[in-house]
């Protein structure tokens, strides 16, 4: 007989039977409010891998616990049959670990989204560990993770020396027609960088001077992307940049590990 059809006495006494109950549906819940946090971030940082995704895996791998946990008290016999709520959770890390390989990237040297799949790794524990019943636990680790992770550490990495191995990303847009590109590498190479890959496209045209409008009469706007490596601090090399005629933006991170 389906649960709906029974009546409030004998529904009440169902859900007890299957250790449904507000206990149950608090640490649901705060899964959803941690994991919501870490997807959060994120997203601000524009992932692939944002609120959505990270809330889900918590929230999934919370009530894989719970059915583990509570799903089968009614097949429980003393002597016969028995329950090992943890095997639901070694199967979540198995799981996890495939979704967070999909958000892996190889680029000849490059590895992008290492983090982000480290995050939906530790999202998903942090769901197991509010549906195990342990929310100063799940909690504590969300705020090492915003702290930290998402907050101190690129802060200090930006502040460490750097290899003369690391590779670093530069994406520069400019006017195109004006030499900028010429003037770039000189930059680049003047300042002791090695650069390992150079890519070109084009997006959009600049905006001519009578309007400020950005249509198709103005000079085409070009995105360079330069993967290098070289001992020097790579924001003096932005800085320089930035102060070229024609120059509409420059962003740069680590082509490995950086903001992922």
């Amino acid at each position: 007989m389906a649960l709906q059809n029974l009546g409030p006495d004998l529904l009440l006494a169902a859900t007890r039977l299957n250790g449904e109950g507000w206990r149950q549906f608090a640490e649901l819940g705060l899964a959803l409010l941690l994991s919501a946090l870490i997807g959060l971030e994120r997203e601000i940082r524009q992932k692939n891998a944002g609120l959505r995704t990270h809330t889900l895996v918590g929230l999934g791998a919370a009530l894989f616990v719970l059915i583990s946990k509570y799903g089968f008290t009614d097949v429980l016999e003393p002597g016969r049959i028995v329950l090992d709520p943890s095997r639901m959770a070694a199967q979540i890390v198995t799981g996890v670990g495939f979704l967070g390989a999909g958000l892996i990237f190889v680029r000849r040297d490059s590895v992008r989204g290492l983090t982000t799949a480290a995050a939906v790794w530790i999202t998903a524990a942090v769901g197991a560990a509010a549906g195990a019943g342990l929310p100063l636990l799940a909690t504590v680790t969300t705020a090492l993770y915003l702290v930290f992770v998402a907050v101190l550490f690129p802060f200090l990495s930006r502040r460490l020396p750097r290899s003369s191995t690391a590779i670093s990303s530069l994406r520069v847009r400019y006017q195109d027609g004006q030499g900028v590109l010429r003037r770039l590498l000189e930059m680049t190479t003047s300042r002791g960088f090695t650069i390992d890959e150079i890519a070109t496209d084009t997006r959009g045209h600049w905006p001519t001077a009578n309007t400020g409008v950005d249509t198709d009469t103005g000079a085409s706007i070009v995105e360079v992307t330069l993967h290098l490596h070289g001992r020097s601090p790579i924001h003096e090399l932005v800085a320089v940049m930035i102060e070229v005629d024609g120059i509409a933006g420059v962003t740069v991170e680590d082509a490995n590990v950086g903001d992922e």
